[in-house]
């Protein structure tokens, strides 16, 4: 790898373990100094989404501009109690009363998926040592998701009520109302989405202290239009009188991380083929799910040089490929590659499927140019999660 492409990124690839996930902090807090902007001008609140983004170790940057937590149940929201702080906001598709009880003694708000459940427990969480904010997740059957298996609004979908079940229900003790129907989009989507909540559940929205319009939104894109999307904000909180919750996961670690992995072989069956110390499917896997081709510090697309490889993982899996790529060289074993954009969705979905060791996590520092390698992963993580 050449001394620019060094510069470029910061840190050292040679002088870490592969695989390693690498966090650059300076990345991360102007992602969440543009999330601040947009608390600051629209007097929204923004909640760190667990599911896509749970680095710990990166908390005591994140906490410093956003307000707390969101999770999908109770071991997320543990961590965000213990180690972010302020707001524990909690959602599931259906809570066991185990759960409940133990959230109850914690946790700032609790959405639930169906009036069943809220009944269900309405009675634990009235017996709660505190006040807990409660919701009901919506299903506005409005959704731009273009990606099956990500459409929360798919028909027969199980995530949210219809406006129909909502129909004549006692919603006694409901202070706010929770939707999630963006996946990866601009203000303009959630514009549009706006306006079938408001048609379909403006009626109740009125009697709300609290609506979260959830997550999906691109805030720290380059492209995303800040401006609008802070005036929908003030707009909604103006007609309703409530306050607004945001809950995005991917935008605060997006273009924050890399993967470092190593080459180990080279074939050739058609076309040469490249063999390296990751995984598609274990360390990487919305590479399989969404599907995308993550991009590769140096690379481009395949047939741009002599010199085109298919990238494939460490695992049985035959589908277990990231991608085909050109570069300017020809590949050698031992040489570094760095896939980009690789800090959202990857470590909180990474496996140990065939025993394959997960990568390192390692935070790199611009101020001071280190980085310190936080977490290393070894048989007796891969064996303890097995009996």
């Amino acid at each position: 790898m050449s001394n620019a492409t060094l510069t470029k990124i910061g840190f050292d690839p040679h002088r870490l373990p592969s695989p390693c996930y690498v966090i650059d902090m300076g990345l991360l807090e102007r992602n969440c100094q543009r999330l601040d902007e947009v608390q600051k001008r629209s007097g929204a609140r923004i909640l760190l989404a667990l599911k896509g983004f749970a680095a710990f170790s990166t908390f005591n940057v994140i906490n410093q501009y956003l307000c707390g937590t969101t999770a999908s149940g109770l071991t997320e929201a543990l961590l965000g109690c213990e180690t972010f702080g302020g707001e524990v906001h909690v959602y599931s598709p259906a809570f066991k009363r185990a759960e409940i009880e133990h959230l109850s003694r914690f946790a700032t708000a609790l959405s639930f998926n169906s009036l069943q459940q809220w009944h269900q427990f309405q009675p634990v969480i009235e017996r709660a040592p505190h006040r807990i904010k409660c919701g009901l997740r919506i299903n506005p059957e409005y959704s731009e998701v273009k990606t099956e298996i990500y459409n929360p609004c798919a028909i027969g979908s199980r995530l949210g009520i219809t406006r129909n079940s909502l129909e004549h229900a006692d919603l006694n003790g409901i202070t706010g109302l929770h939707f999630h129907t963006l996946c990866e989009q601009n203000a303009d989507t959630l514009q549009r989405t706006l306006e079938v909540v408001e048609k379909n559940f403006g009626h109740w929205i009125h009697d709300m202290h609290w609506i979260n319009f959830g997550g999906g939104h691109h805030i720290t894109r380059p492209d995303y239009d800040i401006d609008l999307l802070c005036q929908l904000i003030i707009d909604f909180k103006q007609k309703y009188a409530v306050d607004v919750y945001l809950e995005p996961g991917e935008a605060i670690a997006l273009n924050t991380g890399y993967l470092v992995a190593t080459v180990l072989d080279i074939i050739h069956n058609g076309m040469d083929i490249a063999i390296l110390d990751t995984s598609a499917t274990a360390h990487m896997p919305d590479v399989l799910e969404m599907p995308y081709r993550p991009a590769i510090i140096g690379a481009c697309e395949p047939g741009a040089t002599a010199h085109t490889y298919r990238l494939g993982g460490l695992t049985c899996l035959a589908g277990d490929v990231i991608g085909d790529y050109a570069f300017s060289r020809p590949l050698q074993i031992d040489d570094k590659l760095i896939f980009t954009d690789m800090a959202h969705y990857t470590m909180v979905k990474n496996t140990t499927f065939n025993g394959v060791p997960l990568p390192a996590v390692a935070l790199f520092d611009p101020n001071s140019n280190t980085t310190e390698i936080v977490r290393t992963f070894h048989y007796s993580d891969y064996r303890n999660r097995l009996s």
